[in-house]
C-alpha cells in the first residue's frame, strides 16, 4: 500500500516526532494510525530530538520499523542528514516520506530534505492529513481524543 501527495509522488513511509505530537491528547490514536499503517506495508519512523531512547525506546519497540533518537546519531532536526538517515534506515528516499512534527522548523527542515511535510496542531487534523496522503487506510478509526487514558 502506498500513498500520494498532490505531486503525484509515490509515499510509503510515515515519520513521527515523539514530544508535541504522540504526546499530545489522543496520540494513541497516531499510534493505531502507525498500526493499520504498518499492516498494509507502510514503513514507519520515530524520529525525536531526544539524547536517548531510553522509556520511550521500551514503550514504543515494535509499534515503528525504526526509532531515531538525536542523540544516538549526533544530529538534530532541522539539520536535513537526520531526515536523510531516517529514510535511509527506513530503506526509502526521503521523496516517499511524510514527516509529522508540531515544530514548523522541524516540519522546513524535512521539507528541505525531500520529504513531505505535516505541521502538527490536533490528532485529529494530523490524522486527517495522514488519511488525505495515504487513501488505501481504512478511514473509519476514532479521531477523537479518548478521555484521559494517555499511556505516555
Amino acid at each position: 500500500m502506498t500513498g500520494s501527495d498532490t505531486d503525484g509522488r509515490t509515499l510509503n513511509g510515515i515519520v513521527l516526532d515523539y514530544a508535541g505530537v504522540l504526546t499530545d491528547s489522543g496520540g494513541e490514536n497516531l499510534l493505531e494510525l502507525v498500526d493499520i499503517a504498518r499492516e498494509h506495508g507502510v514503513r514507519t519512523a520515530l524520529l525525536s530530538n531526544a539524547a536517548g531512547g531510553g522509556s520511550v525506546r521500551r514503550r514504543l519497540h515494535g509499534r515503528f520499523d525504526d526509532l531515531v533518537f538525536s542523540g544516538e546519531v549526533a544530529v538534530m532536526k532541522p539539520e536535513p542528514e537526520v531526515f536523510l538517515l531516517t529514510a535511509e534506515r527506513l530503506g526509502l528516499p526521503p521523496e516517499a516520506c511524510v514527516f509529522v512534527d508540531d515544530a514548523p522548523g522541524n516540519v522546513w527542515g524535512a521539507v528541505a530534505a525531500g520529504m513531505v511535510g505535516v505541521r502538527h496542531t490536533s490528532v485529529s487534523e494530523t490524522i486527517t492529513e495522514l488519511l488525505a496522503l495515504f487513501p488505501d487506510l481504512p478511514s473509519d478509526m476514532s479521531r477523537e481524543p479518548p478521555s484521559t487514558d494517555v499511556p505516555f
